[in-house]
């Protein structure tokens, strides 16, 4: 059963536009792996320096572990490296943010 993880980053100071230029953009080769990796569909909202992602994937943590390396996501999270505030090191099992509620 697909999951829906949620997870918060933030930005530096200063890196709002150069991260919604990269954006505007992402690379074929990265969305293909993704994909691949069973990533459905991810969505980032951005308060301020916040960032608020929602993916809905087959298995965040195999999709983690297929693109930690792949040739397409490494040059995109060394980008993206320049811009967040935590680097993402894809080194932890990380579950995203715990849900709290749900409209039932």
């Amino acid at each position: 059963m697909p999951e829906t993880i949620a997870l918060h980053t933030q930005l530096k100071p200063g890196a709002e536009q150069d991260y919604a230029d990269a954006h505007a953009g992402i690379p074929a080769e990265l969305v293909a792996a993704l994909k691949e990796a069973g990533v459905r569909n991810w969505r980032i909202w951005r308060s301020g320096l916040d960032l608020f992602h929602v993916l809905d994937v087959d298995d965040y943590q195999a999709m983690r572990h297929a693109i930690a390396d792949h040739p397409a996501n490494v040059p995109w999270q060394a980008r993206m490296a320049e811009m967040l505030a935590v680097e993402d090191d894809y080194s932890g099992d990380d579950s995203g943010i715990p849900l709290v509620w749900a409209l039932p």
